[in-house]
């Protein structure tokens, strides 16, 4: 298993690496700590975390209309895993940022009367 999150981690921390592969990286290193037999899909020396992105734009590409297309966090880790040739669900996806809260202070000189 660490040869396989020593690989990912690699590629996380390449020169000029984006967010997504970041991004996917963590995602498939929580899958393969879940899915230990998983570590041979992730050290297949063909298969990268950008090629996987590739793939992703590859299925986006043919959902597009009118020039655009965009993909669920299910629907892209999916195509991660198909790409890696891993089976499960999505369990392990990244959660979604938290929505900031605005916390409403309200004191009225009356109150301290």
């Amino acid at each position: 298993m660490e040869a396989a999150i020593t690989k990912l981690k690699a590629e996380m921390d390449g020169k000029g690496t984006n967010t997504y592969i970041k991004l996917i990286g963590e995602f498939l290193i929580k899958h393969i700590q879940a899915n230990p037999g998983s570590v041979d899909q992730i050290l297949s020396a063909d298969k990268t975390i950008a090629k996987s992105l590739l793939a992703m734009q590859a299925e986006a590409k043919k959902k597009a209309v009118g020039g655009m297309a965009m993909l669920t966090d299910e629907e892209g880790f999916a195509i991660v895993l198909n790409y890696f040739g891993l089976s499960g669900g999505v369990t392990s996806a990244p959660p979604a940022p938290e929505e900031q809260k605005t916390v409403r202070f309200d004191v009225k000189l009356d109150d301290f009367l």
